[in-house]
């Protein structure tokens, strides 16, 4: 259910990648993770998600499940969730399950955001889908998810009577990542938050459409739960040149293959692995990140601006610099020029 708020308000959150950074191992990756989100546990930020990546140096977040409940435990207000699962992995079943567990553990404090992407190479899709006999449609895998979550699972359905337990006093609130317009289609018509994938897939003209869509195809008059959210790249620091050289070292790389699918990778060797694993020909973009960067009340202004353009609910934020003291900074500084502009606060507000 959506919270009525100010038109000037603004609700951010923060999607972690649980990065690798310089000279840094994965242990500590991760508790770089569970530090960041008990801080912005105590900073404005309304959810802190987690991103699922496999067979990664440079990322470290390939259980989500796992790493949220560690950070539901070590936090108290924020809502925690994945942003997101790769559904086309897994049983939607057991993964109602999993989050029915975590919603039993943290009433109220659990989202499950669904990624339709693979978070990985051609070997890891192998490895994690194993033996199943072909491709199912991710569409009616998330319909399945959505009636296991809810305990209504259709009276037509092979499994109806099947209960995916516990059974929370809350189910986890269900979202979808996307960075295309048939991922915005797809939210809308399955009536369920959507959001835009802007520091995966640079292309602004891509969101804009993206966005539209999934406003005017939203069907308001159903039991759905309409809500547009942006994960934008953001940089703040202590000076304007500061957060414009972080910026500037972000990029996006693409890979385009011959089949017409395109994806993000980490880097460009990622994505040279990709391709070759593919068995397809490819090609390899770089472009620089569309970030919004700037002091901390020219950047809050700035997603005042987005958000109000795009007739967004909430922004998530993502930060990629290459070094956690001044990753934190960024966050810090963010949520302390939302507080000192005095029309956000997140906290004690009841909003999935």
């Amino acid at each position: 259910m959506n919270t009525k708020r100010k038109k000037s308000d603004l609700t951010l959150s923060i999607l972690d990648q649980s990065p690798v950074h310089k000279d840094e191992d994965s242990v500590q990756s991760l508790q770089r993770t569970i530090e960041l989100a008990t801080k912005a546990d105590d900073w404005v930020y309304h959810r802190y998600w987690v991103a699922e990546h496999h067979s990664s140096d440079r990322v470290m977040g390939s259980s989500p499940e796992v790493l949220i409940s560690h950070i539901l435990a070590k936090t108290t207000r924020i809502r925690v969730g994945s942003g997101g699962v790769m559904l086309q992995h897994y049983s939607p079943y057991k993964v109602a399950e999993n989050f029915n567990v975590l919603a039993s553990l943290a009433p109220g404090r659990v989202d499950l955001g669904i990624g339709r992407g693979p978070g990985g190479l051609p070997q890891s899709t192998l490895a994690l889908q194993q033996a199943t006999a072909g491709e199912r449609d991710i569409g009616g895998k998330i319909t399945e998810l959505r009636e296991f979550l809810s305990g209504d699972l259709a009276e037509t359905h092979p499994l109806h009577g099947l209960m995916a337990s516990p059974s929370p006093p809350e189910a986890a609130g269900l979202f979808l990542l996307g960075t295309s317009v048939s991922s915005a289609e797809m939210a809308a018509e399955l009536g369920i938050p959507y959001v835009f994938a802007l520091f995966l897939n640079s292309d602004q003209e891509v969101m804009t459409e993206a966005m539209k869509t999934y406003h005017n195809r939203f069907d308001t008059t159903g039991r759905g739960n309409k809500r547009a959210m942006l994960a934008l790249p953001v940089v703040v620091a202590d000076s304007p040149e500061e957060a414009a050289g972080y910026a500037a070292e972000i990029k996006v790389v693409r890979i385009s293959l011959e089949s017409g699918r395109t994806l993000t990778a980490g880097n460009l060797a990622s994505a040279e692995n990709f391709g070759k694993q593919s068995g397809e020909k490819f090609q390899i973009h770089v472009y620089d990140a569309p970030v919004v960067h700037g002091s901390p009340e020219v950047a809050v202004q700035k997603l005042v601006d987005i958000q109000a353009l795009h007739n967004a609910d909430e922004i998530v934020v993502v930060t990629a610099i290459n070094d956690f003291q001044k990753r934190l900074r960024s966050y810090e500084l963010l949520s302390q020029a939302m507080t000192n502009r005095g029309n956000i606060s997140t906290k004690g507000q009841k909003m999935v």
